[in-house]
């Protein structure tokens, strides 16, 4: 990993989207409108080299930062930079231009993959998009493609298509399509959710695999903390919206500050039938983020909640003696870590 090269930047980025009211709804709200505030001030920057993973329940934004790192959405507000450019001022040819360096991988293959293409035809498109003069030799091109993504013999997948393949052999080609403009950023937006338990460790490794031999950069989205365990460099723990805990996966996994990334913690089974959950999972489910809660958003389902995390939304603050390790509790690393009833009588921060 390259320590200090930025990739991608991300500066209080918003995305808010107008909820569509029926006339009814919309003549009783007197023009009022309602907004799911599906990204609400979230920051972070990946490293060239680095796996970045965004973990978090469903709903809680993950999916429309992916988005918005590869303007496939435009955001309400904030700056999405992408190697020193803010893509917010590129126009359309531009973009299209750089997209040849960020790719995605889908979470379902076969509904990302088009059934009347085959596997060479789905693999060469945007082959034909970005370099057209490479065009001519795209057979090679998927073909050399097919073999480094595992389906070998290449020849006996080219003319196949999509439903003729196990899944697994899906999300290889969608790997291998993604790949194939040889993109600086990969966008795995829950890439081995669809496959097999047996075939999840498979899919990893090549992940890491080709992540090594062509240097790429990931920004990874799952929400299996065992998964991120596995492949992540650096982890942002996602909640309604927003970032409530980063760091280094040692720092994340070794020390959780946030009531909430200790609960997804406690949450990852263990291969020990006499082993016990030591911390409670959140009672309830994710408010909505049309009207989240007040101060901070966990607060309805956080166990150590006091009054002023009802009323003050904390600041994403570092965690002593832990460079790059930062989350948002007052409790744990705001002004009122007295308040927190798990820490010891006569502790001071």
């Amino acid at each position: 990993m390259d320590n200090g090269t930025v990739l991608v930047e991300l500066h209080n980025v918003m995305k808010w989207f107008p909820v569509q009211q029926g006339f009814m709804a919309s003549l009783l709200s007197r023009g009022r409108i309602d907004y799911v505030r599906a990204v609400d001030g979230v920051s972070f920057e990946i490293k060239k080299g680095e796996v970045f993973g965004l973990v978090g329940e469903s709903g809680s934004g993950k999916t429309t930062i992916g988005r918005l790192v590869l303007r496939l959405l435009e955001p309400t507000d904030g700056q999405v930079i992408f190697d020193g450019v803010d893509l917010a001022t590129l126009s359309d040819e531009e973009m299209r231009r750089l997209r040849s360096r960020m790719q995605i991988i889908f979470q379902d293959p076969l509904a990302s993959l088009n059934p009347r293409m085959t596997i060479g035809q789905a693999i060469a498109h945007p082959v034909e998009i970005h370099y057209r003069k490479r065009a001519q030799h795209k057979r090679k091109i998927v073909s050399e493609m097919l073999e480094q993504v595992g389906l070998t013999p290449a020849q006996q997948f080219y003319d196949k298509y999509p439903h003729q393949l196990s899944g697994g052999q899906r999300q290889r080609v969608t790997i291998a399509r993604a790949l194939v403009t040889h993109p600086d950023l990969i966008l795995a937006d829950e890439p081995i959710a669809m496959a097999d338990v047996s075939l999840r460790a498979l899919l990893l490794h090549l992940l890491k695999r080709l992540k090594q031999d062509l240097n790429l950069t990931y920004l990874f989205i799952t929400h299996d903390l065992a998964t991120a365990k596995y492949i992540c460099d650096r982890i942002g723990v996602m909640y309604l919206g927003k970032i409530v805990e980063i760091g280094s996966l040692q720092q994340v996994f070794s020390n959780p500050v946030h009531p909430y990334t200790r609960a997804l913690l406690s949450a990852v089974p263990v291969p020990d039938p006499r082993a016990r959950r030591t911390q409670a999972l959140p009672h309830g489910e994710i408010p909505s983020p049309i009207h989240p809660p007040s101060g901070c958003h966990f607060h309805p389902r956080c166990p150590i909640a006091q009054d002023i995390c009802k009323r003050e939304v904390p600041e994403t603050l570092n965690v002593a003696g832990q460079p790059g390790h930062m989350a948002s509790c007052h409790l744990r690393t705001g002004h009122y870590q007295h308040l927190d009833p798990e820490r010891p009588p006569g502790d001071v921060a």
